[in-house]
C-alpha cells in the first residue's frame, strides 16, 4: 500500500513538473514565460533590449520605404566632465553605465554617432519610457484637432471602458502631470511590484493590459503630487486610441514616422494580432538616429520641413513645470511637465527617459539633441551624472558651426 501511494505521489509529481514545464516553455507558442523571463536577467538585457519587437508581440509602424537621411558632419567627441570632485571622460562613462547607442546632432546635424557592446546604425533598442513623451505628443494632436475638447476632461469622458474606475475618474491634465493619486509601486528591480505585477502579467498570463490597469485605486486627491507611475501614461495612450479610433503604432505612423521620414519601428502590445492593445507606457523599438530625430522635432518647436507637425506652444508647455511640486530639487529629484523630464537648474532643457538609461535630451538653447541607449542597471543612481554629461556633450560640441556633408 505504501508503494502504490509513493508510487502516486511520485507520478504526481512528474505530471506536475511536465505539466509546468509545458506551460513555461509552451513549445507551440511564439511567445512563453520562459521568453518574458530573459527580460528579468541582467546579463541578457543587452541582446534582449534591441530584440523586444521580436521578443514580445508587437505592431508594426510602417514608416516609409526610403528613410529621409540626416545631414552629417562627423567629429571627434572629445569630452571631459567633472562630477563629485573627479574629472572624468565620456569613453569612461560609457563602459561605467553599459550604454550601447550614442548619438548627437547640433542645429539638425549629426555630428555623432556611436555604438557599442554589439549595437549597430540599424538596430532597433527598446525604448522603454521615453514612449511616454510619444504619447503626450499625441495628446497633444488630440488636442489640437479638437478630438479632445479639454485637457481637463475626464478620461472616462472618452474611454467608456475605464469609466467607474479612479482612474476614469482622473483628468487628462493630471495623468500627464503624473498626479493621478493612484497607489502604485513603479519599482522594476523589486519582485511583486505593482509594475512589475503588471509587465510580466500581461505577457505571461496573456491579459489584457486595460483590464489589469482598471483595479488600481486611488489613495489621495488628484493634482495635489507628483507620483511617477506607468499606468498614468497607458490611461492616456487609451483615450488617444479611443478618439482617433486607431491603434497606437498607426498613430505613430501617421503623426510621426511618415511626415519624419523614417523607416519602419514596432511598438509592443498585450498580444499577437488586431485586437492587441499597446503598452501604452512604454516599448517603442526604433533606431537611435529616429529617436534623435524627434528630439529635433521638438528641437524646432514642432516644424519640420516648413510644416508645423506640433501645435503652437507645445514645446513651451512641455519644457517646463505645470506645478510647484513638479519642480526639480537638485540633490533630491528631477523635475517633471507633461510627461517630459526637466533637470535640475534647468536651462531651456528637457528630457525624455526610459528604464535603464534611455534618453533624448533636449538642449533648446545650444540647439543640441543627445540619445543614450544602453542596459544600465543603476541608471537611478547615477542619473545625476548622466546630467553631467549630457551637458558636457553639448557644451561641446556647440562651437563653432561648420557646414554639413550630406549623408
Amino acid at each position: 500500500m505504501i508503494k502504490k501511494l509513493a508510487f502516486g505521489v511520485g507520478a504526481l509529481v512528474a505530471l506536475t513538473v511536465f505539466a509546468f514545464a509545458l506551460w513555461y516553455f509552451r513549445p507551440w507558442s511564439d511567445l512563453s514565460p520562459s521568453d518574458v523571463s530573459r527580460l528579468k536577467n541582467l546579463d541578457e538585457r543587452i541582446e534582449v533590449y534591441r530584440e523586444m519587437d521580436a521578443i514580445l508581440p508587437s505592431r508594426k509602424i510602417e514608416g516609409v520605404s526610403n528613410p529621409l537621411p540626416l545631414p552629417r558632419n562627423i567629429q571627434p567627441l572629445n569630452v571631459t566632465y567633472e562630477f563629485d570632485g573627479k574629472v572624468k571622460s565620456l569613453d569612461e562613462f560609457i563602459k561605467e553605465r553599459t550604454i550601447t547607442g550614442l548619438v548627437v546632432l547640433k542645429d539638425g546635424v549629426l555630428v555623432h554617432e556611436s555604438y557599442y557592446l554589439g549595437e549597430q546604425p540599424e538596430s532597433r533598442h527598446t525604448s522603454w519610457s521615453v514612449a511616454k513623451s510619444y504619447i503626450a505628443t499625441l495628446v497633444a494632436m488630440a488636442l489640437e484637432e479638437g478630438l479632445i475638447a479639454s485637457i481637463d476632461d475626464k478620461a472616462e469622458k472618452y474611454v467608456p471602458a475605464f469609466a467607474g474606475t479612479d482612474f476614469g475618474d482622473t483628468s487628462i491634465r493630471h495623468l500627464l502631470m503624473m498626479s493621478s493619486g493612484i497607489d502604485f509601486n513603479e519599482d522594476y528591480e523589486a519582485e511583486g511590484s505593482d509594475i512589475r505585477n503588471l509587465f510580466f502579467g500581461v505577457f505571461v498570463f496573456n491579459a489584457d493590459v486595460d483590464k489589469m490597469v482598471r483595479k488600481y485605486k486611488r489613495n489621495r486627491p488628484a493634482g495635489q503630487d507628483f507620483d511617477y507611475i506607468s499606468p498614468n501614461t497607458h490611461v492616456l495612450s487609451a483615450v488617444v486610441r479611443a478618439v482617433y479610433g486607431k491603434p497606437i503604432a498607426a498613430l505613430i505612423d501617421e503623426k510621426l514616422y511618415k511626415p519624419l521620414g523614417m523607416p519602419a519601428a514596432y511598438w509592443n502590445q498585450d498580444r499577437k494580432g488586431d485586437k492587441g492593445k499597446a503598452i501604452g507606457y512604454c516599448c517603442l523599438s526604433t533606431r537611435a538616429v529616429d529617436y534623435a530625430r524627434f528630439g529635433q522635432l521638438y528641437l524646432q518647436d514642432g516644424v519640420w520641413q516648413g510644416k508645423r507637425i506640433l501645435p503652437e506652444g507645445w514645446v513651451d508647455t512641455i519644457a517646463t513645470p505645470r506645478a510647484d511640486f513638479q519642480e526639480p530639487v537638485p540633490g533630491e529629484h528631477f523635475g517633471y511637465s507633461y510627461q517630459f523630464w526637466i533637470p535640475p537648474d534647468y536651462d531651456d532643457e528637457f528630457f525624455a527617459a526610459g528604464y535603464n538609461g534611455q534618453i533624448i535630451w533636449v538642449d533648446r538653447k545650444r540647439g543640441v539633441v543627445i540619445v543614450r541607449t544602453s542596459a544600465d542597471r543603476y541608471y537611478i543612481e547615477h542619473a545625476d551624472e548622466n546630467i553631467a554629461v549630457m551637458r558636457a556633450i553639448a557644451k561641446a560640441v556647440s562651437g563653432a558651426e561648420e557646414d554639413a556633408a550630406p549623408e
